[in-house]
């Protein structure tokens, strides 16, 4: 999902710019003291997951866990995605620094859309892995979306690539749901309190 330097027009990453810098001070205003640990090893997830990538013209295919990030994060996902990518451009050129405000839009905004929309199910129970499996899947599938729009509006010769993109991700969909599902029900059992606000976790 990350896409690489010298692909997009500056236009849009200007406007990916301007959008990840509002989005992670939102997230930072929002995120509590009590969440900075959480959102460091969700960083630290986040960043282990996608560094096994697949190269796919001017992007490439991998694992996210956005919509895991998502869910437990709301708007404090863009800062702790926002970290990920930084220390992925640098430390292994994935992506790059031109290209950061995108892809992080890219990645963050479809996790926060997975919150609003699957969270309030999750906190009340209901169908929680089926909520769950939706929301890891929903935030790749906008993810991808958002980044075959973004080579599609930069230049029409990338059309058929940002085709090529959204559809390889498919698959990766199913992949993402069925590990955020597994995830949120074992945080379920073992610290519901991440999920339930008032709950007791169990030790």
């Amino acid at each position: 999902m990350h896409i690489s330097e010298g692909v997009l027009s500056a236009p849009i990453l200007v406007s990916g710019v301007v959008l990840a810098v509002a989005g992670t001070a939102v997230g930072l205003k929002r995120l509590s003291l009590e969440e900075t640990g959480r959102a460091g090893i969700l960083a630290a997830s986040f960043f282990v997951a996608s560094l096994i990538h697949v190269p796919l013209g001017p992007g490439n295919v991998h694992l996210i866990l956005n919509g895991l990030v998502g869910l437990l994060l709301g708007w404090g996902a863009f800062p702790a995605i926002l970290t990920a990518l930084i220390l992925q451009a640098v430390l292994f050129h994935f992506g790059g620094l031109t290209v950061l405000g995108v892809n992080t839009v890219i990645m963050a905004l479809p996790a926060v859309a997975g919150h609003y929309l699957f969270r309030i199910s999750i906190r009340i129970g209901v169908r929680l892995w089926l909520a769950a499996f939706a929301a890891g899947a929903v935030a790749v599938f906008l993810a991808a979306l958002l980044a075959a729009l973004a080579l599609a509006s930069s230049d029409t010769n990338f059309l058929k690539a940002a085709y090529l993109l959204a559809a390889a991700h498919l698959p990766i969909t199913v992949v993402e749901g069925v590990i955020t599902a597994f995830c949120v029900s074992f945080l379920n059992r073992v610290q519901p309190s991440l999920l339930h606000p008032g709950a007791r976790d169990r030790s």
